[in-house]
């Protein structure tokens, strides 16, 4: 009987720490913009590249991407409570 309950435990705790991985849905559209708003900069950079645009206006494009995206993310993670 004491296995069980040991089982029961570990299951319950495990299912806990599943639900508190997922992100709501708020959480997710928040997350989506911040990947759609960093795919948008990601070809404006890309649209620099191809116009000849030097290789540091490029990166610095690309880094705002990434920052954008990271910054969204962190916002949506921290609406959640994480």
């Amino acid at each position: 009987m004491k296995f069980t309950k040991t089982a029961l435990v570990a299951s319950a705790a495990a299912m806990s720490l599943g639900l508190a991985a997922c992100d709501g849905p708020q959480e997710e559209a928040m997350e989506d913009q911040a990947e759609q708003m960093e795919s948008e900069l990601d070809a404006q950079a890309e649209a620099m590249e191809d116009a000849g645009a030097s290789e540091e206006a490029v990166e610095a494009m690309e880094d705002k991407a990434d920052a954008v995206e990271d910054a969204g993310e962190e916002a949506a993670d921290e609406m959640d409570g994480m």
